[in-house]
């Protein structure tokens, strides 16, 4: 596999670019995948110089394993590894309702080849070789359009035409300010920091509301009304059911 040249042009940033958390203030989670241990080392070497948090994986059934376990944030994706093609990643990846923004990285430069990484549910590829820096802005774009980054500084979380300020308390849909009790931000809260990210009754429970899983799924079910009356009453809903697995918050369609 070849990359651009040279890699020992990458240092630490000394530009005014902000530094992008999640939106609870933690480092951004980025698994990378590629079975070129050097490629592998200068790529998180790059991302960690964001401030970012890198694990790798050098081969498909690892990386499924990793995204199971870490939850990144982002996932940048060769299509070529030696048991299974980063397709196949992908789609694994997807049938356990992780919809993580995935980059692909591909020696390969036929349209046929971008268009199935793209239709397979990619959300962006570049092309061997490629510039570092073009890489990281990418990732940074990709975070933007999921709505799962902030500026550091920032205290507010904005899912599409959501926002929530941590530090004032207040919550505004399409700029029409929401009234919301103690108990019902907190849980708007943690699914907003989740977004995309479908959370079952039991983790909401323990994050919200402290307990132990134990026959109080009905207070999850309940509360989730009390938001769905505010936040989606006459609006595309932003609050969806998955049957079997939990809730989920994203962007109104």
């Amino acid at each position: 596999m070849s990359t651009s040249t040279p890699f020992a042009g990458i240092t630490p940033r000394t530009d005014a670019r902000e530094v992008l958390r999640g939106p609870d203030g933690r480092a951004i989670k980025v698994l990378v995948v590629d079975d070129e241990q050097t490629l592998s080392e200068l790529l998180a070497l790059a991302l960690r110089y964001e401030g970012w948090e890198v694990r790798t994986a050098a081969d498909g059934a690892s990386a499924v394993a990793a995204a199971r376990e870490m939850r990144p944030d982002l996932v940048v994706l060769d299509v070529m590894l030696p048991d299974m093609d980063g397709l196949e990643v992908l789609r694994r990846m997807r049938n356990e309702s992780d919809r993580t923004p995935v980059l692909f990285l591909t020696a390969k430069d036929a349209v046929e080849d971008r268009i199935a990484g793209l239709t397979a549910g990619g959300d962006d590829y570049v092309t061997k070789p490629f510039s570092i820096e073009e890489l990281v802005l990418r990732l940074r774009a990709l975070l933007r359009r999921s709505h799962t980054a902030l500026a550091a500084d920032s205290s507010t979380i904005t899912v599409g035409d959501l926002s929530l300020d941590e530090d004032s308390r207040e919550v505004h849909r399409g700029g029409d300010l929401i009234q919301l009790t103690a108990t019902e931000f907190e849980l708007l809260r943690f699914l907003m920091r989740n977004a995309k990210r479908v959370l079952s009754k039991a983790q909401i429970l323990d994050r919200v509301w402290n307990y132990d899983f134990g026959g109080q799924a009905n207070i999850v079910e309940l509360y989730i009304s009390y938001l769905r009356k505010k936040i989606d009453a006459g609006r595309p809903p932003m609050i969806h059911t998955m049957r079997g697995f939990g809730y989920v918050l994203k962007p109104a369609a």
